[in-house]
């Protein structure tokens, strides 16, 4: 799935005249599932990889894990959560949603977001900025 997910992102990106190359997206939630902390095997660590080797900028955030690194799939790879404001999402020009978190606001980010690809199905109801994955 990390693969279709990359996919369906270019695709939005492209359909909005943006090149994934130095897109700049923000991956919402690396934790493997919902609620936690635990990152192994999350297939969150695959789409950063991923969009990494496509030229994107990736950020990510998550309540859950503060700090992402040490993985022995991703060696020499460390990275900290930023802040989720309303500021910090206006830099981004995509948000995939990769963990369901129930702390997040997805009303609030769906208003704020000029892009969400939404792997959770989190946001109901078809809007002009959330794609589906």
């Amino acid at each position: 799935m990390p693969y279709y997910v990359v996919e369906k992102t270019a695709r939005a990106l492209n359909d909005r005249g943006i090149a994934m190359k130095n897109a700049r997206i923000l991956i919402m939630g690396i934790a493997y599932k919902k609620d936690v902390d635990d990152q192994r095997e999350s297939p969150a660590l695959k789409i950063i990889q991923l969009l990494n080797e496509r030229g994107a900028v990736v950020s990510y955030h998550d309540p859950h894990v503060p700090r992402s690194g040490g993985h022995r799939a991703y060696p020499g790879w460390e990275m900290t959560s930023v802040e989720l404001t309303e500021e910090n999402l206006a830099d981004y020009d995509c948000v995939v949603i990769t963990t369901d978190h129930s702390c997040i606001d997805y009303d609030w980010l769906r208003q704020k977001a000029k892009l969400i690809v939404d792997t959770r199905n989190c946001i109901s109801g078809k809007w002009a900025n959330v794609v589906k994955a």
